[in-house]
């Protein structure tokens, strides 16, 4: 009598990875691209560094985001926290004479409490996240106008602008350790802790979670916590970056993290996430700009560019949530559906619509002929 192992198609082996390996063949893409169309410009080291420079300083947030967005949750108010926190560190430095060592650490405080206040305006009051951290972040911003009143914040200690841009000899930038580091951080806390196997629980379904004994409420405000400290220290980063802050500082950093957290298969409709997606998801956003850039494309092109990356993300990993729920076979099996079908011409028609949005942008792009 012999037994026979179940057997696993190619595509069922590779899909757990699909997460990791969609940004990573668009990251090829845009290598392959800008081989061909600007290697000198984009492939020299000047360049490469204001890449890494560029996406370590979303690294910490779209850490604590992929947390928060694996538990059904959202955070709107992350590029007002990161801006109040660098107003309240500058005032720290600059008008009360506390010492950078100091001032840090407690910018980064100052940043959970703000997310502590967003959990338990959540759970508290069952305010829906969306509109809880929407609302937030039009207080915050407020609270940053009224107290910089306007001004521009500048020239700290070498401390905080080695956070922003230092570089060790012969060694990567610093604030890319940093960023690093977190993200590491952020896949042992999601792997190997029951924090993260709680937050996995809570996102697939917070009703059995609650009946397991998870504590689902007190779970959420942890995570709003972790990225209220994370956007905290993007403001930190930011403030060291420029050298200088302001109340209207980091405007969009809300839309760039999400969009990388679920460029990288973090699913919205929680239960899935990918830390080394994540990673990949800012890369993909940084290099992609950096690209848009080097190839002299205005910055509303860039915008268009990005909104089109993202909702093709968003309809490949909405699309495998699907099919995993309704119980369909193999990826690539599923792709010949009238649903997979209904995917692949969404996309041509996506992808069509950027090439030709680039080729648009490169047609008027440094051809300036202002008149009058």
């Amino acid at each position: 009598m012999t037994d026979t192992a179940p057997t696993t198609t190619w595509s069922e082996r590779i899909e757990p990875y699909i997460a990791v390996i969609a940004p990573l063949a668009m990251i090829l893409a845009i290598l392959v691209f800008m081989g061909i169309a600007e290697p000198a410009r984009y492939f020299r080291a000047t360049n490469l560094n204001l890449i890494l420079l560029d996406a370590a300083l979303y690294m910490p947030m779209a850490m604590a985001m992929t947390f928060v967005i694996t538990q059904r949750g959202i955070d709107l108010s992350i590029g007002s926290i990161a801006a109040l926190s660098g107003i309240l560190m500058a005032f720290l430095i600059k008008q009360y004479g506390f010492s950078v060592y100091v001032a840090v650490p407690i910018a980064i405080l100052l940043g959970a409490v703000m997310g502590l206040i967003n959990g338990l305006i959540i759970t508290r009051f069952n305010v829906p996240d969306l509109i809880g951290t929407l609302a937030m972040d039009l207080v915050y911003r407020g609270f940053a106008l009224v107290l910089a009143k306007g001004l521009v914040l500048a020239r700290f200690p070498d401390f905080l602008t080695d956070i922003g841009r230092g570089q060790i000899p012969g060694f990567i930038p610093i604030p890319v350790i940093i960023g690093i580091a977190t993200m590491i951080a952020g896949f042992l806390l999601l792997r190997r802790t029951h924090f993260g196997r709680y937050t996995i629980a809570i996102g697939s379904n917070p009703e059995a979670a609650e009946l397991t004994g998870i504590s689902v409420n007190r779970h959420k405000v942890y995570a709003y916590v972790l990225c209220g400290a994370c956007a905290a220290l993007g403001g930190v980063m930011l403030t060291g970056k420029l050298n200088a802050i302001q109340a209207t500082s980091a405007p969009y950093f809300n839309l760039h993290v999400i969009a990388a957290v679920v460029v990288g298969g973090t699913s919205l409709f929680g239960g899935r996430a990918s830390m080394i997606g994540s990673f990949a998801g800012v890369l993909l956003l940084s290099m992609m700009i950096n690209a848009l850039v080097t190839l002299r494309i205005e910055f509303f092109w860039q915008s268009v560019a990005s909104g089109v990356v993202i909702v093709s993300s968003v309809a490949l990993y909405a699309w495998i949530q699907k099919k995993d729920r309704d119980g369909t076979g193999g990826w690539l099996a599923a792709l010949k559906t009238p649903d997979g079908q209904t995917l692949l011409r969404f996309s041509a028609a996506l992808l069509g619509l950027l090439i030709a949005l680039l080729a648009l942008g490169g047609l008027f792009a440094g051809n300036p002929n202002p008149s009058g």
